[in-house]
């Protein structure tokens, strides 16, 4: 009993310690960065993307968690969130990640602040994510032409778990079970096609938008179709958690422990996933470490959510995820890196932002710690 008693307390003290040093590095780099909307770090320093970027929620959302005792994060997160009015009623830019962009900022501001004005958004956003559920398929569609010519109506990704607990809170909070309908329509085609019987997951398929038949699978940001991208393997993870959170069905939790376990047998030793678990040897020594910190958050849902006898498997493997990229990879006293963690890898296929700080590998590593305080409301729930 006093071992384990000990053991707690060295973990709470390293979490603690990784808070505050947290804190700390946030209060520097939002001096620069501001109400803006960082992406990936290069030499250093955050590159801000425009609002309409599917990142544009993670930094907002990272503020929203630090927040007490530091009103100034409140207050940036509040002017960023009034940033991405224009996009949401500009229309053109919305596509599947409206679940990223207004669950971390609209959602979590009338979670904690009981604003109106971000419910009101929220439901905007939900209604817009509603409208691109293609119901021969059952799948919520994912991008919108890139380019003249482009057709993207088939395009759905596993990234899009994660997008669905918006659609969760738009039914809680009206009354309504048409979004919920929707998200539970999208996560049955997320079994069905995306999910494979070994735990390993698919980043993208195409189906045909007229019949919704499954047309192709397309490797993605991971190195093949039949590879295992870490990260869409960590969305897979935590989308199917929440949506068991949401939803209290079983098949949801079993495929998410299915997932997990091929996630966590595949770790290298110090616990932080190769950006492809089937990627050629030579390339398997290139980190994500934004892939680690989701499936953390993830498996420390999990553990909520399974026998006692189960849950802390999950629960330490989680921890030993963030463990290691605070101990490994952190950033916390360097001031020449805005990023918090380094080594993530955005693109691979196309060399982009490969080996750098990624801005929701940041959030998630802080969601991660806050869900191990225990004392913080996380906004996807």
């Amino acid at each position: 009993m006093a071992e384990t008693a000990n053991s707690e307390s060295v973990a709470i003290s390293w979490v603690n310690e990784a808070w505050e040093q947290t804190i700390q590095k946030v209060k520097r780099t939002s001096v620069r960065i501001g109400a803006n909307f960082p992406h990936a770090s290069q030499g250093g320093r955050y590159v801000l993307e425009q609002p309409q970027w599917w990142t544009a929620g993670f930094w907002p959302g990272l503020l929203w968690l630090l927040r007490d005792g530091n009103p100034e994060f409140q207050a940036l997160a509040e002017q960023c969130e009034l940033k991405l009015d224009a996009v949401l009623d500009g229309f053109d830019h919305l596509d599947h990640d409206s679940g990223f962009m207004w669950t971390l900022t609209s959602i979590i501001n009338y979670k904690l602040s009981g604003s109106e004005a971000s419910r009101r958004r929220a439901f905007k956003a939900a209604s817009h994510l509603a409208g691109r559920f293609n119901v021969k398929g059952n799948y919520i569609r994912a991008w919108n032409p890139w380019r003249e010519g482009d057709n993207n109506a088939g395009l759905a990704i596993i990234d899009c778990a994660m997008n669905l607990p918006l659609l969760y809170f738009a039914s809680r909070e009206s009354g309504d079970p048409r979004y919920a309908h929707i998200a539970e329509a999208h996560m049955s085609t997320v079994l069905a096609h995306f999910i494979r019987p070994d735990g390993s997951v698919r980043h993208i398929v195409r189906f045909d938008p007229q019949t919704g038949e499954v047309a192709e699978y397309i490797g993605g940001q991971g190195y093949a179709p039949e590879s295992a991208w870490s990260r869409g393997t960590a969305w897979a993870i935590y989308g199917l958690a929440l949506a068991a959170k949401h939803t209290g069905r079983q098949d949801y939790i079993e495929a998410a422990q299915r997932v997990a376990h091929f996630f966590l047998s595949q770790l290298p030793e110090d616990a932080v996933p190769a950006w492809d678990f089937r990627a050629p040897l030579e390339t398997r020594a290139l980190r994500d470490s934004s892939a680690g910190a989701c499936a953390a958050c993830g498996l420390l849902l999990i553990a909520e959510l399974v026998p006692d006898a189960e849950s802390h498997s999950y629960r330490r493997a989680g921890e030993r995820i963030l463990e290691s990229l605070y101990r490994n990879y952190g950033a916390f006293d360097d001031d020449q890196e805005e990023g918090l963690i380094l080594h993530g890898t955005s693109h691979y296929p196309e060399r982009k932002n490969v080996d750098v700080p990624l801005i929701y590998g940041d959030y998630y590593f802080v969601e991660g710690l806050a869900r191990l305080r225990g004392d913080i409301t996380i906004p996807w729930e």
